[in-house]
């Protein structure tokens, strides 16, 4: 359809993909475009943004909305704790997504009453929906009730009632479900004629051997829980698109990662607080003795410096440090696209083009892959990283905001045998006893470093195996409602394994094994073979003269993890 002179509602408009969709409409000459995000400040920072970009538009061109579009117009300002932590707010949200639909719960919604003022002929949703649904983690939820049930078997029954309902809160399915209904209803009364969702498969594109986790089983069932709430999603707007009164129905679903917003140095923030560096101090560590404590700053001390570091900003998945960004890139992990071509097939397919992507019509085969243009970007956005960390002299190692804790140990385990080995055959010439003893001076004698390990909830196993360099919060084992877990030799090679750094001389020798395979992958491609057959030869790593923390990573991800994508 023609776009010039529409109104266009851009749900998500402060992200990534929200803003470069919000770009590519202005040649298009709508009449406005409604930008809309959860929050005031995102919604005016990205409208702000946009008038300076486009100063020649009218300023009412871009219109800025925030609030919670999957609840109730009353609510769409509040926090979810503020909203579940209240028990009548409660209530209503449950009768909301529970009970059966009714022209009032429509009327009510914030989604019904955006559409109905504004009158949309197109929307574009940028929204992750089923992060916003999923990641409230129905599983938490059921272990927190299951433990007041077995409270209630010895008469305690005060948090029963709250659990139950909280449950309620967060069951995937209904919420789903009801969603689609009051955007389906709002849209046929508003008078929209092409709804475009930008969708997710959840795991960027992997599949069930994808190695990062949440700080749970693998694969995650969070992180399935995503996958299985996109899945539902897909099925349910391909539904709405068989409906005859409903607006032309598309969606886009990228199956990579999407980046990027920006690269700097500058504080580390974890849902939007900084990251304040701890240390423990190898003198007195904490030590594991039939027990261990999730939280305690019982061997902490508190600075009051916030983590610095260089960053790429992936807008909605938060700060990646260089190596997470290698790591995931790499070829046969995530890799990804960017923004501005998910935007472009929108307004392709908004304007009637067929890109091949739009997996309503075509399940199977419409999803966005890792593009040439972002692997062509990828290196002037590694190139810029590596200098801003020569600037500020610091390394970008990890920040633990990605989520699989595991990452961040590897990551941290490679460059500390970089820093203390160089290349491949210093590393592979020494003992493991002796890699164990110098990674133990290094952490010990750089308060830096084992302060910036430590302060992302990474734990630094010692080469005993039982003393701990910790923060006050640590990552593995994750917290599941209990607050002291037993501790054996069992659970210690598990949670080492999960999330800690292991200093320990297995570890070691498993790491000079890594190193012989990757050599021994090389052995067998000829010399000078320049072909498109290999990815890594030994140029790739740039001849074993050097230990690259996300390069090492990425490999292990994909082969020894056997988490290596199928499909590009």
């Amino acid at each position: 359809m023609e776009i010039k002179g529409k109104t266009v509602l851009v749900l998500g408009g402060w992200g990534l993909v929200g803003s470069a969709v919000c770009r590519k409409l202005v040649p298009e000459k709508p009449d406005k475009v409604i930008v809309s995000s959860l929050s005031k400040s995102e919604s005016m920072d990205a409208v702000n943004q946009l008038r300076c970009e486009f100063p020649l538009l009218d300023p009412d061109f871009f219109v800025p909305y925030w609030g919670n579009i999957f609840v109730r117009e009353d609510f769409k300002d509040l926090q979810r704790e503020d909203i579940i932590g209240d028990p009548a707010r409660r209530r209503t949200l449950i009768g909301d997504t529970i009970e059966e639909l009714s022209d009032e719960t429509i009327k009510a919604s914030t989604l019904y009453s955006l559409l109905t003022d504004y009158r949309p002929e197109v929307i574009v949703d940028c929204i992750n929906s089923a992060t916003a649904i999923a990641y409230q983690d129905q599983f938490q939820s059921s272990r927190l009730l299951l433990k007041e049930l077995n409270k209630s078997k010895d008469g305690e029954t005060n948090g029963l009632h709250d659990s139950v309902e909280r449950l309620l809160c967060t069951l995937y399915t209904p919420q789903l479900i009801r969603h689609v209904q009051i955007l389906y209803r709002s849209m046929h009364d508003a008078g929209t004629r092409i709804y475009v969702k930008i969708g997710t498969s959840g795991t960027g594109g992997m599949g069930l051997n994808i190695p990062y986790t949440h700080s749970e089983e693998k694969p995650s069932s969070v992180l399935l829980s995503k996958s299985a709430v996109a899945g539902a999603h897909t099925l349910l707007l391909f539904l709405m698109g068989r409906t005859p009164d409903a607006p032309i129905t598309k969606e886009i679903k990228p199956t990579a990662a999407i980046g990027w917003k920006r690269i700097e140095f500058g504080e580390i923030k974890r849902r939007g607080k900084s990251i304040i560096l701890q240390d423990c101090s190898p003198d007195d560590p904490y030590v594991i003795d039939g027990s261990l404590e999730l939280k305690t700053g019982a061997k902490t001390q508190k600075t009051s410096e916030p983590l610095r570091s260089v960053f790429i900003d992936t807008g909605e998945n938060g700060l990646f440090s260089r190596g997470e960004f290698e790591a995931i890139t790499t070829p046969g992990q995530m890799e990804y696209v960017t923004p501005e071509e998910i935007a472009e097939d929108v307004i392709y397919e908004i304007k009637g083009g067929n890109t091949g992507h739009d997996i309503i019509n075509a399940l199977d085969n419409a999803t966005l892959a890792p593009t040439y243009r972002a692997g062509y970007l990828f290196h002037s956005a590694f190139s810029k990283m590596k200098e801003l960390e020569q600037e500020y002299n610091v390394d970008s190692v990890a920040f633990e905001l990605l989520g699989p804790p595991r990452l961040s140990k590897l990551l941290y385990e490679s460059y500390l045998l970089s820093r203390r080995f160089k290349d491949f055959k210093t590393a592979l010439s020494a003992s493991a006893e002796s890699m164990s003893e110098e990674l133990f001076q290094f952490i010990k004698s750089n308060r830096d470093l084992r302060s910036e390990i430590i302060s992302i909830g990474i734990p630094i196993l010692m080469p005993d195996g039982k003393s701990l360099l910790r923060g006050e919060e640590i990552k593995i084992p994750p917290f599941k409602g209990e607050p002291v877990m037993p501790a054996n030799q069992k659970s210690v090679d598990a949670w080492a394994h999960d999330g800690w750094v292991d200093l320990r001389i297995t570890n070691m020798t498993l790491w000079k094994n890594r190193l012989c395979e990757i050599q021994k992958m090389t052995e067998p491609i000829p010399r000078g073979e320049t072909s498109s057959r290999f990815i890594y030869t030994r140029d790739y790593w740039n001849n074993f003269e050097r230990i690259e923390p996300g390069k090492m990573v990425g490999w292990i991800f994909s082969y020894e993890e056997k988490g290596l994508r199928m499909k590009a």
